[in-house]
């Protein structure tokens, strides 16, 4: 039904937000783990 709804919309300006909204949603772990990670090296690196 959603689907339905963005695709029918003129200008798609709905649709364009709702697939930054899942940009987002998907990079943010990436971004919290690779800076995990970085951490862990720097600190195992420095022993």
């Amino acid at each position: 039904m959603c689907r339905a709804v963005l695709e029918s919309e003129e200008g798609q300006n709905t649709a364009k937000g709702i697939n930054n909204g899942i940009v987002y949603l998907m990079v943010i772990p990436y971004i919290l783990i690779g800076g995990l990670g970085y951490f862990i090296y720097r600190k195992l690196k420095s022993k």
